[in-house]
């Protein structure tokens, strides 16, 4: 385990954008891929607090370098909701009911805007490190797009006119909040290598 880094997630899409865009000389592991089926606190009641909690959890549990995400996605229109909820709007994870109920909260309200936050929580030799990623935009009316995952199918980014479902995976993979703090946390990385 000495040269693996893991992601603190059991979320396979997740694991596969952070390869894409991480290139790490070090092997790069879910939670699944090394059998660690523990539960992760996500009660901070806040995105940035979560990120930390997940991460530090692992880290004290295993002693292996380790980095957490928590992400939220936070509509004006509804006072920042999701938010920290993002995950389980609908009182489940599962994306459709997500996607549904924010759709029916939203109904025909015209102000759509919204935005993506990604906060990433490094742990490094038992330093910490937090990096931070958004990704403005809308709410579309309707889902649409088969790509991605989550809230992709209704979120469309600033600049675009097609939901991140909508768009090609290298193309959100450059401009996604997930992606913003990932390139964050890949600069580091560079920089802690290259030293």
């Amino acid at each position: 385990m000495m040269n693996d880094l893991i992601f603190v997630s059991r979320n396979s899409h997740k694991l596969n954008e952070a390869r894409e865009i991480l290139h790490l000389p070090h092997t790069l592991k879910s939670l699944d891929d090394i059998n660690w089926h523990f539960d992760l606190p996500e009660t901070s009641g806040t995105i940035r607090g979560n990120s930390i909690q997940k991460a530090q959890t692992f880290y004290k549990q295993t002693g292996i370098n380790c980095f957490s995400d928590d992400t939220g996605l936070e509509v004006e229109a509804l006072n920042g909701l999701p938010g920290v909820d993002t995950a389980h709007y609908s009182g489940s994870r599962d994306a459709q009911s997500n996607m549904n109920k924010l759709l029916k909260e939203l109904g025909t309200i015209e102000n759509r805007k919204a935005r993506f936050v990604t906060v990433i929580t490094l742990i490094w030799e038992g330093e910490e490190y937090i990096f931070e990623g958004e990704v403005l935009g809308r709410i579309a009316y309707n889902i649409s797009g088969n790509g991605g995952f989550g809230y992709d199918p209704v979120f469309i980014p600033q600049g675009y006119d097609k939901t991140f479902a909508e768009l090609d995976s290298a193309l959100k993979n450059e401009i996604s909040h997930r992606a913003r703090a990932m390139n964050l946390l890949a600069a580091h990385f560079k920089n802690m290598f290259s030293s």
